[in-house]
This record gives structure tokens, C-alpha cells and sequence, in this order.
């Protein structure tokens, strides 16, 4: 199984705005795609910003460049992404889970 790994920040106050747009679109997304086995949506809200990291769990880099296109090291932003990000990171992280528990079955 492959995470794959996404943060990013917003400000404190739009960030249950943007938790419900994330839902809405990446979320949603990853779910529906062929060979997505879970996603994890984390917050940690310190000095008026709020930091998400989005970890997707996928069977195979096939699967995530079903998801992501041929270039899954790219980061897949949605229309109103700029609208409450405070950056934009090009790239995502990827890692093998070696060791798990609770993983969606």
C-alpha cells in the first residue's frame, strides 16, 4: 500500500470553510477513484493558522495515477484551492505503508 501525502495551510478562520471545500473535492475524489483504500484529513491549528495534512492510502502508484494523472508526484489543486491557501506546494510525498492498523479494508 502507497500514502500518499499533501499539507497545506490556511488561515485559522477560513479553516472550517476549507475543511468542508476539501471534503467536497479532494476527499470526495480519492474515495471514488479505483484502488483508493482511505483517506485521512489532519489539522493542527497554531498562531492564527490552520496546517491540513492530507494522506491518501492507494493499492498502487497505478491506482494514484488514476487520481492524479502520469505525473503523481504533482499536487492536485481545485478551483478555489488559491482562495483560502496560503501557498501552493508543487509536489506531494510518497511512502510505503510497511506497518498499519485500522486501515480501511
Amino acid at each position: 500500500m502507497i500514502a500518499r501525502i499533501w499539507r497545506g495551510v490556511t488561515l485559522d478562520s477560513n479553516s472550517d470553510k476549507y475543511l468542508d471545500y476539501l471534503t467536497r473535492t479532494g476527499v470526495r475524489d480519492c474515495r471514488a477513484t479505483s484502488g483508493n483504500r482511505g483517506v485521512w484529513v489532519l489539522r493542527k491549528v497554531a498562531d492564527g493558522r490552520a496546517e491540513f495534512l492530507f494522506i491518501s492510502l492507494w493499492e498502487s502508484f497505478d491506482a494514484i495515477r488514476k487520481f492524479a494523472g502520469p505525473e503523481i508526484e504533482k499536487a492536485v489543486y481545485y478551483p478555489e484551492d488559491k482562495k483560502f491557501l496560503l501557498g501552493l506546494d508543487a509536489n506531494v510525498a510518497h511512502y510505503e505503508v510497511m506497518v498499519g492498523s485500522g486501515e480501511p479494508s
